[in-house]
């Protein structure tokens, strides 16, 4: 099962990918859970202290392993690459385990301009692609906001999207961009998961615009949550969010893992 979470920046992903690694890990499955929003902060979201955190590189920053890989100086732009380099056996030597999770941070490229074709940016593709493609058991991707990543195609081959939203206009309409997106790289499915729900009528809110049968669930506006991040704790740490949490993974996997 491959799944990657998105949404409007704010809404809340990267709290909610990080816990769904924690219950799959929890539950037995082999799980890697892959950082590629460029704010990468999906490591301290479970739980991973932050001296753990500064020993990660991300892997468009190991300047050795792009060059080694595409046998191109990194940085460099026009020169002769190569396009296919090899990735698999990226997962397993560059993660980090917390609590049964592997954490692979991809990075950015932030040289050069939109839609350029260097070593780092080549090999970040291949991995995203190898990862999606082969990768067994559940990668959950967290991505990073808005859309843009879906006009890049970086994650054509996962099983399903899952759109976290909150309930506001803004939120909604990022959902139904990423539909329209979603359709035109092939992925068929393209689930909502609601958060900072405060009441009822939050609920009804999102499924009026979304659809009933387009939801895993709801996550309740709690300021345990907001205490985590403040604490540098996990919210799956919390009982009550990690029974929310699973009753939501529960559904993703009766939903997505069916196929």
């Amino acid at each position: 099962m491959k799944i990657a979470l998105t949404g409007k920046g704010g809404v809340g992903k990267t709290t909610i990918t990080a816990s769904l690694c924690r219950y799959f890990a929890d539950k037995g499955f082999k799980v890697l859970a892959v950082d590629a929003d460029p704010d990468a902060n999906l490591g301290l979201a479970l739980g991973m202290s932050e001296e753990e955190i500064a020993d990660i590189v991300p892997i468009s920053e190991m300047k050795d392993l792009v060059e080694e890989r595409t046998n191109a100086q990194t940085g460099t732009y026009g020169s002769l690459f190569k396009m296919n380099p090899d990735v698999d056996d990226i997962p397993e030597k560059f993660s980090k385990v917390h609590k049964g999770v592997k954490l692979l941070t991809m990075g950015t490229v932030d040289a050069g301009g939109s839609g350029c074709v260097c070593p780092e940016h080549v090999l970040l593709k291949m991995l995203m692609t190898h990862l999606v493609l082969f990768e067994k058991d559940v990668v959950v991707m967290d991505m990073e906001a808005g859309i843009e990543h879906l006009a890049r195609g970086t994650a054509q081959s996962v099983d399903a999207f899952i759109v976290v939203v909150e309930p506001g206009v803004r939120s909604v309409q990022t959902f139904n961009k990423i539909c329209k997106l979603a359709e035109d790289i092939g992925v068929k499915k393209v689930f909502v998961i609601g958060n900072k729900i405060r009441s009822k009528a939050d609920e009804d809110f999102i499924t009026e615009r979304v659809g009933e049968s387009n939801i895993i669930g709801f996550l309740p506006y709690r300021d345990e949550i907001i205490a985590s991040d403040r604490n540098n704790m996990s919210p799956y740490d919390d009982p009550e969010t990690r029974e929310i949490i699973g009753q939501l993974g529960e559904k993703i996997e009766a939903t997505v893992g069916s196929k």
